[in-house]
């Protein structure tokens, strides 16, 4: 969680300098200095007068509609907070802080309504450093201010303009978003006297932090408070509204203010004062924005943007689409085509990092593109925004004017422009001016427009199999946002041309849409019955008299047999594969569907019978002994060899034994609906009894059925429990002496095993030790290389048949060492070697000591 704490200056009271030059004591002593302790209070009392005073001069404060204020300075103000406006370049007051600061420093409820761009978030951020600076509010009082925003990145852009203004107070700010590390947010957050946050955060901290205290709250702030009271944030804010007190100031913003009266009963406001200071205007738009729309058919979306780029790289546009998909297969495509401006893409689904990330390169970039959800269409202020760009239509008017306001603030130029299909010109624009907003149709000049895009797409998705596969994420989550949007009038989704929209997308055709299936699904299940097989076979209807000219005859009823054994392959590929077959090629469909069905006949595709059982063996191979005859001479299949009986052949009747235990019952097979049983084992398990329970001990390779404990009943049976207790510990007893006996003979065995190893050992060691010894008894003597002429016949041949393995070297001797040289040649070694740092393995056995024992006593 990011806070910070504002620093006081404070002077620093000092006492004399010593070795100062004194005057004599004769006379009356003087009074000694005062202590720094008188001086903090008379610094105590000082504030209390200036927080007096200030106060008064609030109580006082009236305010004009014929003469607002126009600077800060005019307005009863701390100096802490006038200092850090000052500091932030903030002199001169807007229309609507001129009419809600005055009224929101006297502590009344506020509703304020303004244009985006006009100052909304200083409008509340200075009445509450000022009302908590009039109450001496300090961090043992817990949370004074809770500031609400509805998105992650609005709220981040609060709390800077909070750290700006508010540098030279001494209280501490918290902003609480998602995203960030919880646990640390619960070290810090009962520390708090501001919070900036996030709906579904705060209210999770509420749930959960213990140390988390609302109880003394003075202030509720909502910025965007009509997004905040929708449908989307009802829960998370009733549940904050009931943890808050009641006796409270709350203060609203957002560019379309909320009057409904349930919003402002679930509010608890108290005689609000609602401040539009735009009310009256003849729009509700800046007034420096200039705002047009383009009629243009949904296929040619991109292609429009694409030129729209194209010829824009020198602007600074924000680009809004419906959902997150669209958002990240745009990105992705043009990215890949390079339109010549640099890109960014802004979602709900990013990380926290990114989101801010991306957030920050765009507010510092000279030019750039972001495309960018609803997200980014509420409160957040880029500068310099050259163009909005909403290639989806809004949802709602109110939608659209904050979309725009992310442009022309300030009084700043601006320009917006909105992407219209041909069915929703007429509905959009009305709404739109019903909230005063009119815009002005332009046309796109057809020669600046580029029409290879939907080629290069249709490469990029054929290469790239990700980017069709986004591509494809994108078209259905347009079309679900496009199904839900309120306003049916405008958004007529039978009337967009899907497939085209697809197609400009660089997919060969369009995907499959669930939920408009079941749309029509409903709609024919509601629908005549004579008109639905008039639909169904193609009849002509009379729409005017809702009468059916001509019904053809019901068909035969068919069963799953025959729609089983008819069942060809025929939807393996998509419905657009026939896109891709040429149209000379079309008149011949009938002919190859015909020969194709002939060659198709011999292929069945079935489910994999289960013989259950060696009865069910025994029965087939009785029944096949007759059709063994017809198979050879080749007159007929048999069906049974592919796990298929037909259903004119008559069944048997017969017992199957499924379980291994003969005294259970086993499957009678009397019946076609028997009979089906074989072919499913899940069916078959409850024929086939408990299998049994083995367990495994260390000693026992075959294992033991499991014993389970006697019921109380036939326990009670046997006799008395003590009886019964006293019996079984004398033979747990009796079978732990026995035991006890098995086990001590295999502990001798290995005992004894183990010795007869060591000794065995201790052999080969005292071999290997005489071997190494000459005749004269001097040890560590090297013996001679193995040469055939000095060896005698018999001992040549006993050296062939078991040669002994060459010993290896030990850790001290050396490659060139020989009793032939003399002391020249250690010398020469001595010199060579002195230079060089050697690595000497240490000896690690009894035979190593030996070693160099023997090697020191021959030099």
């Amino acid at each position: 969680m990011a806070h910070f704490t504002f620093k006081r200056q404070m002077k620093q009271f000092g006492h004399a300098v010593p070795g100062m030059a004194q005057k004599s004591s004769i006379g009356p002593r003087r009074p000694k200095k005062q202590a720094p302790n008188n001086a903090r209070s008379l610094k105590r009392k000082r504030d209390v007068e200036s927080i007096e005073a200030l106060s008064q001069r609030v109580t006082e404060l009236e305010v004009k509609p014929s003469t607002p204020p126009t600077d800060f300075s005019e307005l009863p103000l701390s100096q802490p907070t006038i200092s850090g406006l000052e500091a932030s370049h903030f002199k001169t007051l807007t229309t609507v802080q001129a009419s809600a600061i005055p009224a929101a420093l006297k502590g009344r409820d506020i509703l304020g309504a303004a244009k985006t761009g006009s100052g909304k978030t200083l409008s509340f951020l200075v009445p509450v450093l000022e009302n908590l600076y009039r109450r001496r509010w300090t961090e043992y009082d817990g949370l004074g201010a809770l500031i609400l925003s509805p998105t992650r990145e609005l709220a981040i852009q609060i709390f800077e303009v909070l750290r700006k203004i508010g540098r030279n107070h001494v209280f501490s700010a918290g902003l609480v978003i998602g995203g960030k590390s919880l646990q640390e947010e619960r070290e810090r957050l009962g520390r708090m006297n501001i919070l900036v946050a996030t709906p579904g955060r705060i209210l999770q901290h509420m749930d959960q932090t213990a140390d988390f205290d609302i109880g003394n709250l003075q202030m509720l702030v909502l910025d965007e408070a009509d997004r905040i009271m929708d449908m989307g944030f009802q829960a998370a804010v009733d549940a904050i509204i009931d943890h808050v007190p009641k006796e409270r100031q709350t203060v609203l913003f957002s560019a379309t203010q909320t009057k409904k009266i349930n919003d402002l009963v679930r509010l608890s406001l108290q005689e609000p004062e609602f401040v539009s200071v735009h009310e009256s205007a003849n729009t509700a738009t800046p007034s420096k924005l200039q705002q047009n729309y383009i009629v243009t058919p949904l296929a040619e979306k991109l292609d429009v943007l694409w030129s729209f780029l194209r010829t824009n790289t020198k602007k600074k546009i924000l680009v809004f689409l419906s959902s997150g998909k669209q958002v990240r297969f745009v990105y992705e495509a043009f990215r890949h085509l390079q339109p010549g401006i640099p890109l960014l893409h802004l979602h709900g689904n990013q990380k926290q990092t990114a989101r801010l990330d991306i957030t920050t390169r765009f507010s510092r970039a000279q030019h750039a593109c972001l495309f960018s959800t609803d997200v980014a269409a509420r409160g957040l202020d880029f500068p310099s925004v050259d163009w909005v760009v909403q290639v989806d239509a809004p949802e709602s008017p109110d939608t659209y004017i904050h979309r725009v306001g992310r442009t022309a603030r300030f009084d700043r130029q601006g320009y917006s422009v909105l992407f219209l299909d041909p069915s929703e010109e007429e509905g959009m624009l009305a709404s739109l001016e019903r909230k005063r907003v009119f815009l002005e149709r332009i046309n796109v000049k057809q020669k600046k427009m580029q029409d290879t895009l939907r080629t290069q797409m249709q490469n990029m998705c054929f290469k790239d199999p990700e980017l069709k596969y986004l591509g494809q994420k994108a078209f259905v989550n347009y079309v679900r946002s496009v199904y839900v949007m309120p306003d049916k009038d405008t958004f007529k989704l039978k009337e967009l041309d899907l497939e085209g929209y697809a197609a400009s997308l660089g997919l060969p055709g369009a995907p499959r849409v669930k939920f408009l299936k079941g749309d029509d699904t409903k709609t024919r299940k509601n629908m005549p019955r004579a008109l639905a097989a008039a639909l169904d076979d193609g009849d002509s209807v009379n729409e005017d008299e809702g009468k059916v000219e001509k019904v053809k005859e019901k068909p035969a009823v068919r069963t799953k047999y025959d729609r089983m054994f008819e069942r060809r392959n025929q939807d393996v590929l998509a419905e657009h594969y026939g896109k891709l077959i040429d149209e000379d090629d079309v008149s011949n469909a009938a002919a190859t569907a015909t020969a194709d069905a002939d060659e198709d006949n011999d292929f069945l595709a079935v489910k994999r019978r289960f013989i259950a059982g060696d009865q069910a063996l025994e029965d087939e191979a009785e029944q096949s002994t007759g059709s063994e005859q017809s198979d050879e001479d080749g007159d007929e299949p048999n069906l049974r060899d592919i796990g298929i009986t037909p259903a004119s052949t008559s069944v048997r009747k017969r017992a199957i034994q499924l379980s291994a235990n003969p005294d259970e019952a086993g499957l009678i097979v009397d019946s076609k609906r028997r009979e089906k049983l074989l072919k499913s084992k899940k069916a078959l398990l409850k024929y086939k009894g408990h299998g049994t329970h083995l367990t495994f001990d260390s000693e026992d390779e075959d294992g033991k059925e499991k014993v389970y404990y006697e019921k109380e009943d036939e326990f009670v049976k046997k006799g008395n429990a003590a009886k019964e207790k006293e019996r079984f510990l004398q033979e747990e007893k009796e079978r732990k002496q026995r035991t006890d006996v098995v086990d001590k003979e295999v502990a001798k065995t290995k005992k004894r095993e183990k010795k007869e190893k060591r000794k065995e050992r201790e052999r080969r060691a005292a071999m290997e030790e005489d071997e190494g010894t000459g005749e004269d008894g001097d040890v560590g003597v090297q013996l001679a290389p193995y040469d055939e002429e000095e060896m005698d016949a018999g001992e040549a041949l006993d050296v062939e048949e078991e040669r002994p393995k060459k010993r290896k070297k030990k850790w001290f001797e050396k490659d060139n060492d020989s009793e032939e040289e003399g002391d020249n040649g250690d010398k020469n070694k001595k010199k060579r070697n002195r230079g060089s740092a050697t690595v000497v393995e240490q000896p690690q056995t009894l035979e190593d000591l030996e070693a160099m024992a023997s090697g020191l006593l021959a030099r």
